[in-house]
């Protein structure tokens, strides 16, 4: 009898202990395959593994008084739940970060446009019309879009070409069209023009063709563009950070960036430059043959637009981005927790007060922080301070112990509301150093500057406010940029 009670104390005894083992292993597991865990802590890790799971054994095996057998059991259950939660945490960490970095198709919405009150409701009903088109600008996007149209729904539509926005505006208004066919992010660029504000609410889409990067002709060879997974790591890291004045559920596909700031990352000596250029700042962008245009219309024709006309300003490579739209801005800070701001002059915006000095900031006060530019005689040039100090603080709140309390509402919030394309290795690779140095990072900020003016730009066709810019200070701004990469 005393040896069959023995005999089912020791098998318990074992049973307990190996799923102690099991859990420890999925733990384990579960942490290198983030790779973001330096050596020492997963040596650490798994030598309390072992400890947890020899007291385990250690309390339940030959245990004669009853409390210790009790104690065993609950440390085991509870050790049990402790791995198999962090486990699981761990790998939803991992996946969301995962899928967050996937690349994302470069998506151009092209619609068939035709007066709110018209009898047409499908393309079919307006199989007769003319249809208006920019004669220029986006035009292997909009012959695309005529091509698809022809080969999947067997219609054949009348085109006539204009010079710019306005001139289709106009043309639609005047009847001597029946619709247009306009990317979705020229809709924006009306808002700007005076007449035409409401011009998008005239308007109803009958059809849209949704056309990926690669399917339109004239965009560049996928295996020609950058290659992020192929970067080296061990030099600086230039990123184009681009914010979308958008409050959709999602990231949009195509518009204006109306945040444009380069983060230049030292991880050797810690340091980062966030530079930042006006939105209105009247440079050639990429497509445009020289001829320049409003920063922030870049967008329109994709990230990578952005990015290499910020290339072609600066004489940099920058090989990654990261978006954001503001409505996933607000849900980062708040799972943040908040960040503290220090704002250079006490302003009213947004329904919020902001004094000089140190403020705490939710979501949505960091967004009305960001976005005001009416308070300050520098307008445009202090906002784009403003967006600089709160990443600033949103770097300084992520690289600190606090995060680690809220870190699941972040990955809850990162979701849908940002992309990029920075490789999950180079991700894996900063936060395993941050975790091994415990570092803190040394931010300095610099806006360029210029002079307000009123041009036609290469997206319009009409006059509007730009930012012609000083080159003394986009030349400190490249010495800047020398800097930080040489730093040591």
């Amino acid at each position: 009898m005393f040896y069959l009670q023995y005999s089912k104390k020791y098998i318990f005894s074992i049973l307990l202990t190996l799923l102690t083992l099991l859990g420890s292993a999925f733990l384990l597991f579960s942490l290198y395959s983030t790779q973001m865990v330096p050596t020492f802590y997963l040596i650490l890790s798994f030598l309390l593994a072992l400890l947890a799971s020899a007291l385990a054994f250690f309390l339940t095996h030959k245990s004669i008084r009853r409390a210790r057998l009790i104690l065993g059991i609950v440390w085991s259950l509870f050790y049990l739940s402790f791995t198999i939660t962090g486990g699981i945490f761990i790998q939803i960490t991992y996946n969301t970060i995962r899928t967050v970095t996937e690349p994302k198709d470069d998506i151009a919405n092209l619609s068939f446009y035709v007066k709110t009150g018209d009898t047409a409701w499908s393309l079919s009903d307006a199989a007769s019309y003319t249809f208006g088109i920019l004669k220029v600008q986006d035009r292997e996007s909009t012959d695309a879009a005529l091509s698809r149209t022809v080969s999947e729904q067997g219609i054949t539509l009348v085109t006539a070409e204009y010079d710019g926005i306005t001139q289709l505006a106009d043309a639609l208004r005047a009847g001597d069209i029946g619709g247009i066919l306009l990317n979705q992010a020229y809709l924006s660029l009306y808002g700007e023009l005076a007449g035409y504000e409401d011009f998008p609410s005239e308007i109803r889409a009958l059809a849209t063709e949704s056309l990926s990067h690669n399917a339109i002709p004239g965009t560049a060879d996928p295996e020609s563009e950058k290659s992020a997974d192929t970067a080296d790591y061990s030099d600086v890291i230039n990123l184009y950070i681009s914010g979308s004045d958008t409050r959709e559920d999602t990231l949009p596909g195509r518009t204006r960036s109306d945040v444009n700031i380069i983060a230049s990352i030292n991880p050797e000596t810690h340091k980062i430059l966030l530079l930042s250029t006006p939105r209105d700042y009247y440079v050639p962008l990429s497509i445009s043959g020289g001829v320049p245009d409003k920063l922030t219309h870049a967008g329109i024709y994709g990230v990578d637009v952005s990015m290499e006309t910020l290339e072609m300003l600066y004489g940099i490579d920058i090989p990654y981005y990261f978006r954001v739209n503001f409505t996933g801005f607000v849900d980062i800070i708040d799972a943040l927790g908040g960040i503290e701001v220090q704002s250079d002059y006490a302003f009213d915006a947004g329904g919020y007060h902001f004094s000089q000095g140190a403020n705490q900031l939710g979501g949505d006060e960091a967004l009305a922080f960001c976005r005001e530019r009416y308070s300050f005689a520098e307008g445009d040039r202090q906002r784009g301070k403003n967006q600089m100090a709160v990443i600033r603080a949103v770097i300084q709140k992520a690289a600190s112990p606090a995060i680690l309390s809220e870190y699941g509402n972040i990955l809850d919030s990162v979701q849908d509301h940002m992309e990029t394309n920075i490789p999950y290795p180079l991700i894996a690779g900063l936060i395993r150093d941050q975790l091994e140095s415990g570092a803190s990072w040394d931010v300095t900020t610099y806006s360029v500057d210029g002079t307000g003016d009123t041009q036609i730009p290469y997206s319009m066709s009409s006059s509007v406010y730009v930012m012609v810019p000083d080159t003394a200070t986009v030349d400190h701004a490249k010495e800047l940029l020398a800097e930080i990469a040489s730093a040591s």
